[in-house]
């Protein structure tokens, strides 16, 4: 299914109060490791031509993302996902992979997979021999999610954006990165097929505005300056 996912641009003020008002009326995410949210960091790829990247600065209607996700600078869950979107709608195809797997796709080689459109890894093993899929940035982020569960509501508040252009170093720990200078905070909205009135109004600052955000753009222009 896909959903909907709205993101909104914030200033320290605007994400301290907004996540006070989710705190009194939500449920925190299961997965957070403690009061301060978790942290996530995920290595993007592209193609020859950047081609993700690309579709994203022209704003094309249907696009995909691809990269593989850690929490917490821990290698015991890994996550490799392929994220589509459709206007601002998403469907992400998500499967846990190896420590080995994860190195091989970090390599530019296939791994086994359910040879299938629906099996991350088999879209992975597509981009790389017919595109020639590589890793290009490293993006890490803490982050303080609240769910609510009839339209399968999840409300994540995400702070301190960064970028590494040293993708060999994903999944190691005491990385150097480049901070964004702008947009280092985001708000982001995702749900089914409706969201409460009572949860809009507790988002209504007055002065927010829906942006087209794109935590893998950002963080390359971020590290192409610095080359």
């Amino acid at each position: 299914m896909y959903r909907v996912e709205d993101k909104y641009n914030c200033t320290d003020t605007q994400l301290v109060m907004l996540q006070a008002r989710m705190e009194a009326v939500l449920k925190p995410d299961i997965n957070e490791g403690g009061p301060e949210g978790y942290r996530i960091t995920s290595l993007y790829f592209d193609d020859l031509r950047d081609s993700c990247l690309q579709d994203t600065v022209d704003g094309v209607n249907r696009r995909s993302k691809y990269r593989i996700r850690i929490y917490n600078d821990s290698l015991d869950v890994i996550k490799l996902e392929v994220k589509t979107k459709r206007d601002n709608r998403i469907f992400k195809r998500s499967k846990t992979i190896t420590r080995a797997q994860m190195e091989s796709l970090m390599r530019g080689e296939c791994i086994e997979d359910g040879a299938s459109a629906e099996d991350p890894a088999t879209l992975f093993n597509l981009a790389i021999r017919t595109q020639g899929l590589r890793p290009k940035v490293i993006v890490a982020y803490e982050r303080k999610a609240y769910v609510f569960e009839p339209g399968n509501v999840r409300i994540t508040f995400d702070r301190n954006v960064r970028a590494s252009g040293r993708v060999e170093d994903f999944g190691r720990k005491n990385k150097s990165y480049d901070f964004l200078q702008e947009y280092d905070k985001v708000l982001e909205v995702k749900y089914d097929e409706f969201i409460p009135d009572f949860l809009l109004q507790l988002l209504e600052t007055g002065r927010m505005r829906q942006s087209a955000y794109s935590k893998y753009q950002l963080c390359r222009e971020c590290v192409d300056r610095q080359v």
